[in-house]
């Protein structure tokens, strides 16, 4: 009898595989993490040109449309999207408690959750 027909084999593949969902799961929390927190930095940023400035909604809009041309092929900044990450900021900024639990939620439910406020 070979060590690939024993049970040792069996047990070692089970350990490999499990290891490998491990690894996939922590990197998309990872990817996830950076996500939420590059769209919170975007949406402060939104925020903090706002306040003060003459900017309205056609700034959204042209970064939108800039940041689009400069990452063609990356979803993610439609100007609804880019206004999803503004309202994201703004729901959650003066929430102390909450702010460093939202980048361990996913994006789409973070975005679900400001739509409805």
């Amino acid at each position: 009898m070979s060590d690939l027909d024993s049970g040792k084999y069996r047990k070692l593949l089970v350990e490999v595989k499990q290891r490998i969902r491990e690894a996939q799961y922590q990197s998309l929390k990872a990817v996830n993490k950076e996500l939420i927190s590059l769209y919170w930095d975007i949406g402060q940023l939104i925020v903090t040109r706002q306040q003060g400035e003459t900017w309205g909604k056609s700034v959204v809009e042209q970064l939108a449309t800039d940041l689009q041309g400069e990452f063609p092929g990356i979803s993610g900044f439609s100007v609804r999207n880019i206004w999803r990450m503004r309202e994201f900021y703004i729901s959650y900024y003066a929430k102390e408690k909450l702010s460093p639990l939202v980048a361990e939620i996913g994006w789409s439910h973070n975005a679900e959750s400001t739509s409805r406020t």
